[in-house]
């Protein structure tokens, strides 16, 4: 685990940008710092060392194609001298398959310098060319570039687990692992984006592939593109997850290929030469997956967090530690106090880079500060949700089976009659009117603004896409498949890239703590993609198969556990004095009134506070894009880093 920047068109001079670029990221990668520089290119990486600690140091640089080429060190002082060779590496991410893949490539006469994954993955390259991207397994955003052809090749995994960010300026190609580095650069000027701000509204994360930077976009999952000497861009989509349901296969032996699955991704995401963790929460997700790493290491570290008003329920530590004993493994945990959550909000939406309106990510932080005073790699269960079945939402179209025999027309206008009213139900009635596509487009649903509400509380709407409009071209590719698995494909390229993976990555890079994923494994997909809607969700019950394969690891009662997300306790704490007070300074502050209607703002504020409605995500959304925007357009200064207690 990384950071990496570079940009094209480089020259000698350019040393002191690139450090400061790599500087800026500095969190990502504090075990080393290396950057090269050559005719044309500039390549920058941070590093945080987990496989072959002496050997495996970024940029890493190859003489040429042949296959007992030399691998040389890389540039440490790039203003005093350039280093030479036609291949030259940046890489963010673990290939967990290295080992497998670099037997291959020995025995195709292929020589190694070193005994890491990043020179497996450009010998691959060297061999295979974008083929390698169908034999790796694991997370990876990199850029590898060839000298000869003066022509930079960059490539983002499946399931867009590693960020990749970039634009053009000043007739350079700029890439980075964050944002913020690209921003060090001088030939990008600071603009933002409102586009990027309206769907932000619906959707609760960043969900245009222009990123709230006007210019600065972000490589979509499973592409790859190419920059040639010419400058133009070729952007590829290298993979495309698909289902083929095996009706054939019985409950049982579908129960076992995912045991088999599952126990084989943690043994792979196991592999360092460093200690491997793993976080343990309440749910099934984690308990199953620390419970198959404890097999592979008995003496296994897990990390757990909860909220201080939830002592003496059975809130997420009591759930952790009971399991911990069960497993015989550790367990160490933090209780969070309001005055840490609230005094980290403005550190956390810098690493984010973009506004995250979900209270989690600060979860997140805290947990992954726990992790790294212990280790510098854990599990982390992202991902089985969507895989699985195990958001509840995906409940819906089997109780909107219920009203099939209801004309659609009739229920539609039945449900505009029951929300006049004020009647319970008339989300129900709406939703059973329509398809997924009308009414689902991510989680955020019904918690975040609505087109319409999006409308009425900007001040300069852009009449941007709906998110039905954005989320249609998705639904098309799935649209001969039950409505079930159209939400949980389209939930994996905005949902689960937007708002899951990119607080897991931020928040556990902001303490150079690597978090690796074991579901969101191609293998695991592999038998995921073959299991037939019925044996993940139905009308009782979520991710079926996926909690029966659980129980022949963990206790029944965990992996039977109903889903909660991580109950922060916001909604409470807004309806507090301190707290509103402090909300209404920032909404009825000179950013609010440069975006909003700072009126309705304040009707959100003060219907919560009464009681009136549950605004929680709403003034959540506003409230973090407002202290977002200072953060970047304002002040333009690092947050200080709160104390660690």
């Amino acid at each position: 685990m990384c950071g990496i920047c570079g940009f094209t068109g480089a020259g000698e001079n350019d040393a002191s940008i690139l450090k400061s670029m790599c500087d800026i990221m500095a969190h990502r990668g504090p075990d080393g710092e290396g950057q090269y520089i050559d005719t044309g290119i500039a390549l920058g990486h941070r590093r945080l060392s987990l496989i072959d600690l002496e050997g495996g140091n970024q940029p890493m640089v190859r003489a040429s194609s042949k296959k007992d080429a030399a691998v040389t060190s890389p540039v440490t002082e790039p203003a005093n001298a350039y280093t030479r060779g036609q291949f030259a590496i940046v890489f963010n991410g673990e290939i967990y398959n290295y080992q497998d893949l670099q037997a291959e490539l020995k025995a195709q006469g292929w020589e190694f310098k070193t005994n890491s994954d990043t020179e497996v993955l450009l010998v691959s390259y060297l061999a295979w060319g974008k083929g390698l991207l169908e034999k790796v397994r694991g997370m990876f955003a990199f850029a590898i570039w060839d000298a000869n052809k003066q022509e930079l090749f960059c490539a983002r995994d499946f399931f867009g687990i590693k960020p990749f960010y970039y634009t053009v300026a000043g007739g350079s190609f700029i890439f980075a692992s964050e944002i913020k580095c690209i921003l060090e650069h001088p030939a990008y000027e600071r603009e933002l984006n409102e586009e990027a701000l309206e769907q932000y509204l619906c959707f609760q994360f960043s969900a245009l592939p222009e990123t709230f930077f006007k210019g600065i976009f972000k490589l979509a999952p499973a592409h790859c593109l190419t920059v040639r000497a010419d400058g133009s861009i070729e952007d590829e989509r290298y993979w495309i997850p698909t289902y083929d349901f095996d009706e054939s296969r019985s409950r049982e032996d579908t129960v076992e290929a995912i045991d088999e699955a599952m126990h084989d991704s943690v043994r792979y995401h196991n592999v360092a030469d460093v200690e491997v963790g793993s976080f343990l929460s309440s749910g099934i997700d984690s308990s199953y997956m620390a419970a198959c790493l404890a097999e592979e290491n008995p003496a296994i570290k897990t990390f757990t967090v909860g909220f201080a008003e939830y002592e003496g329920a059975k809130d997420e530590i009591a759930w952790a530690r009971e399991l911990a004993e069960q497993l015989d493994i550790e367990n160490n945990s933090k209780t969070i106090t309001e005055a840490e959550f609230w005094d980290v909000l403005e550190r956390v939406q810098w690493h984010m880079d973009e506004p995250s309106a979900d209270p989690s990510a600060v979860a997140l932080y805290f947990v992954d500060q726990e992790a790294a005073k212990k280790v510098k790699a854990v599990l982390s269960g992202e991902g089985a949700d969507e895989f699985f079945g195990g958001y509840r939402i995906y409940q819906v179209p089997f109780s909107n089976e219920k009203l099939s025999w209801c004309p659609k027309p009739l229920l539609k206008g039945a449900s505009r009659i029951a929300r006049t009213l004020g009647v319970r139900g008339a989300n129900y009635l709406e939703r059973a009117s329509e398809t997924a596509e009308d009414w689902y487009y991510t989680n955020a649903n019904g918690v975040a603004f609505s087109p319409a509400e999006r409308a009425e509380i900007l001040k300069r709407p852009v009449a941007g896409p709906s998110p039905q409009e954005l989320t249609a071209p998705i639904y098309a590719e799935v649209a001969a498949l039950d409505e079930t698995t159209r939400m949980q494909y389209v939930d994996l390229y905005f949902w689960l890239v937007g708002d899951i993976l990119l607080k897991t990555d931020k928040m556990s890079m902001a303490h150079s703590l690597e978090s690796r994923v074991p579901f969101l494994d191609r293998h695991v997909w592999n038998v995921s993609r073959t299991i037939p809607t019925p044996l993940k969700a139905d009308a009782e019950q979520t991710k079926i198969t996926l909690r029966e394969a659980a129980m022949r690891t963990i206790p029944a009662e965990w992996a039977q556990k109903e889903k909660l997300g991580f109950p922060v306790p916001v909604k409470s704490w807004l309806k507090q004095d301190r707290y509103y007070e402090q909300v209404k300074a920032w909404f009825t502050g000179e950013e609010a009134a440069r975006f909003f209607e700072v009126d309705k703002l304040m009707r959100l504020l003060d219907d919560h506070r009464a009681g009136l409605a549950d605004n929680t995500r709403k003034i959540w959304i506003v409230y973090m894009f407002l202290m977002w925007y200072r953060i970047f357009f304002v002040d333009q200064t690092v947050p200080e880093k709160p104390a660690v207690s």
